[in-house]
């Protein structure tokens, strides 16, 4: 669900109002039922049909249509939506540990996250710069990283929730690496072929040979791409930033890896905001994501599309089957 403050619940009521949203899924909501009622009410959207209260021993494997499992973390009546507060981090951060666990143990074929608020989740002392860092850590550590899908334009993320001073010093060739081979066995499970990638450089003009920047691009990003290319991938770059998403480049490649957060988040939202996928490749699980934060500004008033998270469930249930 969600930080309980945000649009996370109005999106879940939405995306609970109409089986056609979820077409051959199940939806399981890992919230709180007083919440969603509670926006429900404020928002004019059907409560939810079926609710059970969470327990160690229930039985999600038994549940076979959609349902709310209520785990009964916040008082509805006095919570204020739309601000950071430690008790929505706390529930947002309860609502995914679990979900993990079940999917770990078998119990569901893969979870899609609600948006959480990074403020509220360090309020509430747990110090994660937010869900993709979570799932590496509890699925066992494994090297994962970030993808942002659609059909306008996919990207892959070298580094993801860092300062822009941090992430020179986190490009290494090793890491490059393993997303460019994350980025292709995801890509031939949602494209269903053998992708074609494009890769950035990390400074403007691409380093233009070592004049911005500290050589990154002949040091680093260059051998990852000719080991990368030895083992077989397609793989072009890397190219500077500022072109890498030019309308006629996008239909020649299947996605862009790029080296930190907003060099592939700018163009993806501008391009894709309300349709665009988060999902962490990786994983022994299968995890998506809802594409946008917690919008605290518009929370609860019945303003949030339900667009991204119909797309993230559609996709959590298309990669739980090639799975």
């Amino acid at each position: 669900m969600g930080d309980p403050g945000g649009v996370g619940p109005e999106v879940c009521l939405q995306l609970l109002s109409d089986p056609s949203h979820y077409a051959g899924c199940v939806p399981i909501v890992f919230g709180d039922a007083g919440i969603l009622r509670r926006v429900a009410q404020q928002c004019g959207y059907p409560e939810p049909s079926r609710v059970v209260s969470f327990t160690d021993t229930l039985d999600l494997r038994a549940i076979h249509e959609a349902t709310v499992v209520d785990f009964a973390l916040i008082d509805a009546d006095p919570f204020v939506p739309g601000q950071v507060s430690a008790a929505g981090g706390e529930a947002s951060y309860q609502y995914i540990m679990r979900a993990i666990d079940a999917a770990l143990a078998g119990k569901v074929d893969g979870i899609t996250t609600g948006p959480i608020n990074k403020e509220a989740l360090h309020a509430a002392k747990h110090f994660y710069p937010g869900h993709t860092e979570i799932f590496i850590e509890r699925c066992g550590g494994e090297p994962g990283c970030m993808m942002l899908t659609s059909k306008e334009l996919t990207c892959s993320f070298v580094t993801t929730h860092v300062g822009y001073r941090d992430v020179p010093q986190l490009l290494t060739i090793e890491r490059i690496g393993e997303v460019i081979d994350l980025t292709v066995d995801a890509m031939r499970k949602i494209r269903r072929q053998e992708p074609k990638l494009l890769i950035c450089g990390l400074n403007p003009h691409a380093g233009e040979h070592g004049l911005f920047g500290d050589r990154e691009e002949e040091r680093i990003i260059m051998p990852a791409v000719e080991l990368a290319r030895k083992r077989g991938v397609q793989i072009d770059g890397p190219v500077p930033p500022d072109t890498a998403f030019l309308a006629e480049r996008r239909p020649l490649y299947d996605c862009v890896v790029c080296m930190y957060h907003d060099q592939g988040h700018i163009p993806l939202k501008a391009l894709a905001f309300d349709v665009a996928v988060n999902t962490t490749l990786g994983l022994s699980i299968v995890r998506t994501s809802v594409d946008h934060g917690t919008a605290f500004d518009i929370a609860w008033q019945g303003k949030a599309k339900v667009s991204s998270l119909i797309h993230a469930v559609r996709l959590a249930g298309d990669l739980a089957n090639k799975s």
